[in-house]
Order: C-alpha cells, then structure tokens, then sequence
C-alpha cells in the first residue's frame, strides 16, 4: 500500500482530499491529511467581521466535517519534512510518503517589522487577515469615535491582495452608516506605485479612492511603527501618523517549510507555475498559499490549482508527462461598499480588462465595474466555499484557465 500525504487542512489541502478520494484506487493508496487545528476557517469573511457584516458564525466551522470518508485525518503538529527520506516527523511519530501535497498556506508574521506587535497590539494597531485580529477589530470599531485610520500593507505578496483596499471601501461605508464619516481620515498606504497590484486597475480604478474621499500614500516601504508616537516610518524617513493602525504584515510560509528547508527566504517553497510540482523533489507537489508561484494568494486560485494538480498527481502515478497547464488563473469579487462590488478576472499573462464574466455579451456579471449583481456575487461565495469549493465541486462555466470570451482584450 502506497501513502499519499497532504500537508494541511485549510483550502487547498481539503479540496485536493476530495478531489483525490474517488480517483486514486483505494486498494493500492492510502490517503492521509494532517493539520494541527480543529477549526477550518472561511478566511475571506474575516473582511467583513470587522463591520458586523458577518458573524462568528458564519465564517468557521469543524474542519472534520469537510474531510471525505476513505482519508485517515491526522490531528496533529507536522515537526519536520524529511524529503530525502521520504518522511513527516509529526509531534506524536512518523508518517512516511510516495507523494507529499504541501498545502500549508501562509501567515501573518508582525514580529517581522519593528514595533508593529507591541504593547499596542490589539489597541491601536490591528490586523484582519487573522479571526482574532478581524474580532478585536470588530470591537474597536464598534466604540471609536473617530481619527487617522491608516490601512496598511507590509510587503507583497499577500493573501488575498485586494483584501486591504476592500477594507478601505468598507470602513467608508460603515463609518456613514455611522454618521461619523466626517469625523475619519482614511489613508491607504502601500507599497506599490499604485492602489491596485496590476496597472490596468490602478489606472482604471483610480477614481474609486477620490470619490470615498480616502487619501493614497505609495512606494511606502515601513521600517518600522513608532507606536509611543502613532506613526509608520519608512526607510527614507517618510512618515504617516494614525490614530488607529489597521495593516496587513509580512505574509510568509508555515514554519515547517523553514524547519525542512524547502523555502525561500519568506518560506514558499519554490514550485513550477503550471505543473504544481516542487522544483527540488519531484514526488512533492505544492498548492495554494504555500506555493512561490507569481499567481493571487487566494481561494478561487487554489481551486483552479487543485483541478490541474489532480490531473498531475494521476499521470504522476502512472510515469505519464505532467500537464503545463495552469495559467495562474484568478477570478475575484472587489467590495467597493455601498452595496457594490467589481469583479476581476485575469492571470500570469493577462491583466484585468472590462467586458462581461462569464458568458460573452450578456455577462451577468461585468468585468471592472460596480454593481449590485457583484456584491450579491461577493456575499454568495461564502455558500459556494462551504458546499462547492471544498467538496471539489466546479463551479459551473467556470473554467480552471481563464476564458477571454467577454473580454475587452484591446482596451
């Protein structure tokens, strides 16, 4: 009997459960699936908690729940990867393995910069890319009265990228509800040239920050917090002052990947664009936040990821040539408030565009633009994650590589 062992439980590592159970002959292959936590998390929610858009509720669940009978699920702390042996050192024995899938995401890492993580934390500086940072946030805001709010990234790359900017549009919506508006400067501060991470946006979108009235700070590369002063610094010596401090720190790899040297210097572990396997170990393949790949840290990506990583795993077993297909394809939903939302569809090669998603002419969903239809669009992933995605269900006329029909190729 032949182990296949999947490296975490999140996104990426249930979906390849589910997706490998029914296709692996289960009299030559065990499947196994190891991560430390109880608790699957709905992470894009975490953006809306900050608001009271979402509830506890609704962004976690048991993560058991979603593993498919015929995979051994393991509860425990993966210590180490040995790839020259072929083993998992886990806290409590050994597991040994002829394919390893690392889907060990990524985290945040605020101990990366000076004074972010100081005795301010979770007062006047928060994050929301956690489910405690995203709570503590939620109970902040619901008390403030208003001030500096700065939203800030660290560095690239990030999970989910649009996820700060969304952030922005939301706080402006939520503090007029609040009839406080006038009483908040929102400034957002990145380190790009440009609001958005892909030109086209930025210069397509730019309007969006004028017209909420939020202030745009770039090229911000932070050297450190002075919290004692209620400022960010960068390494030039520019300064921006808040009142509260909302920022995405360094995002990196799990600790194991440093702990197995697989990694880079963020510990991602370097992988093929298109095939998904690790450059170092070819019976290691690698999916979702974890991997190096130049594609959006995000769910929708994972789930194209884990159609084509199935297919590799397949002609992997049977010595067949892998599949250069995937294209980096990313398809997401841009909050914009107010009841709206844009949607951007794009990868390794072509930038966002306008046009209608999915069908050409009649959408119904447009491309770099707000609308109602989007935000419903937005709100009803959370469903489609929990019933569709995770189980390894295609999205219909969603394909893994990205469509150019409806698209404003030339724009």
């Amino acid at each position: 009997m032949k182990n296949l062992v999947i490296l975490g439980a999140g996104t990426a590592g249930t979906m390849m459960a589910n997706h490998l159970v029914s296709k692996l002959p289960k009299k030559d292959w065990k499947i196994h699936i190891v991560d430390q936590f109880k608790t699957h998390y709905y992470q894009p929610g975490f953006l809306f908690l900050p608001f009271d858009i979402y509830t506890e509720e609704q962004v976690k669940k048991v993560g058991k729940k979603f593993i498919p009978k015929g995979v051994n699920y393991i509860q425990q702390r993966i210590e180490k990867i040995d790839a020259e042996n072929n083993l998992v050192d886990l806290e409590n024995g050994t597991l040994s393995y002829d394919i390893l899938i690392i889907a060990t995401g990524s985290k945040i890492a605020p101990d990366e910069v000076e004074g972010m993580m100081s005795e301010e934390w979770k007062k006047s500086i928060f994050d929301f890319y956690t489910y405690e940072g995203a709570l503590a946030l939620r109970n902040k805001l619901r008390d403030w009265q208003g001030g500096k709010l700065v939203v800030h990234i660290t560095e690239m790359p990030i999970k989910c990228p649009v996820a700060p900017l969304e952030f922005a549009f939301l706080a402006d919506s939520y503090f007029k509800k609040k009839k406080i508006r006038d009483k908040v400067e929102i400034t957002y501060v990145t380190p790009l040239s440009g609001a958005f991470t892909k030109e086209f946006c930025s210069k397509s979108l730019g309007y969006l920050l004028e017209e909420k009235n939020i202030k745009l700070v770039t090229d911000f590369a932070i050297e450190r917090v002075d919290f004692e002063n209620n400022k960010i610094i960068d390494y030039i010596d520019k300064e921006v002052g808040y009142d509260l401090l909302v920022t995405v720190p360094t995002n990196m790899g799990d600790e194991v990947i440093e702990r197995s040297c697989l990694g880079d210097d963020l510990n991602f572990v370097p992988t093929h664009p298109n095939t998904l396997q690790s450059l170092e170990n070819e019976n290691i393949f690698v999916i979702g936040d974890a991997t190096n790949v130049p594609a959006s840290k995000a769910g929708s990506v994972a789930h194209f990821q884990a159609e084509t990583l199935t297919d590799n795993i397949l002609l992997y077993i049977d010595n067949k040539p892998l599949k250069e297909e995937f294209d980096g394809h990313a398809n997401c939903f841009i909050e914009t408030g107010n009841n709206k939302a844009l949607l951007i569809d794009f990868n390794y090669k072509q930038e966002p565009v306008t046009g209608t998603f999915p069908f050409s002419g009649i959408g119904p969903l447009k491309l770099l633009k707000e609308s109602i239809f989007n935000h419903w669009g937005k709100l009803a992933f959370r469903w489609i994650y929990w019933n569709m995605l995770l189980k390894g269900i295609s999205i219909p006329f969603v394909s893994r590589n990205m469509s150019l029909k409806g698209k404003n190729i030339n724009n």
